[in-house]
């Protein structure tokens, strides 16, 4: 039984290189680069407006992060990065997301592995009145080549203890379209919850995004936190309002 699972593994491993190498997906960016320093929202239940936060700043949310930025004054992101799930899902949490998100709107609409075809992604955003300038499916090898555009290694994802989360997506996809800095707000890799409800789920990628913040922290890219807790709990620098 044992070395049939490992094969398994092994040819879906296989496959997957395969796949990605002879697709050649090219990896998600702004339209227009992000010249100015770049808000990621995230979901924790601790997030922090950045110091001199003001309209030189991109904003990119994350599922439904953006009842944080609402709140802030930030009626529209520039983009939003959305878990399949969320869409039809009807476990506590993604009926959640979509209470929040009903009647919104965002710039670019990037509705992460979505399983199905295209029309059935619209209906159920109309659904719930969620409206977007442009939609973008990306999948796992859409992923796969944002992390290795910026981190230099393929990443596989077929492993759920190696994914990286919507927020750390987001951050990538802001670096790749030039942000000179990128200030990460409600993304914790040590907390759990979601500031729009009150489940209290553990996070699913804590490790490792906790590995890949660090690891551009390391390189030199520009990576802050607004959220002093995290700065303390990471080592990230918090962010001062300049770059």
């Amino acid at each position: 039984m044992g070395l049939r699972v490992g094969y398994s593994e092994i040819r879906r491993k296989i496959k997957e290189a395969v796949v990605y190498r002879l697709s050649r997906p090219k990896p998600p960016r702004h339209p227009t680069p992000l010249a100015g320093p770049v808000l990621v929202v995230g979901s924790a239940p601790v997030s922090n407006l950045p110091k001199g936060f003001d309209e030189s700043f991109s904003v990119l949310t994350v599922n439904g992060s953006q009842s944080v930025a609402k709140k802030w004054g930030i009626s529209k992101p520039d983009a939003t990065f959305l878990q399949f799930n969320q869409i039809e899902g009807t476990n506590d949490n993604a009926v959640a997301v979509r209470r929040v998100l009903n009647g919104e709107e965002t710039g670019i609409l990037h509705v992460i592995r979505w399983p199905f075809e295209e029309q059935r992604l619209r209906d159920g955003l109309s659904a719930f009145n969620y409206r977007c300038d442009e939609l973008r499916l990306v999948d796992q090898y859409h992923r796969m080549a944002l992390y290795e555009a910026i981190i230099g290694k393929r990443h596989s994802e077929l492993d759920n203890a190696r994914k990286f989360s919507n927020g750390v997506t987001a951050v990538l996809y802001a670096l790749l379209s030039g942000a000179p800095a990128v200030i990460i707000s409600g993304i914790n890799p040590g907390s759990s919850g979601h500031v729009y409800n009150d489940l209290g789920l553990q996070r699913l990628h804590s490790d490792m995004d906790r590995a890949v913040l660090l690891t551009l922290h390391a390189r030199g890219a520009g990576i802050f936190t607004a959220d002093p807790e995290v700065a303390a709990s990471t080592g990230l620098p918090l962010w001062q309002g300049r770059i």
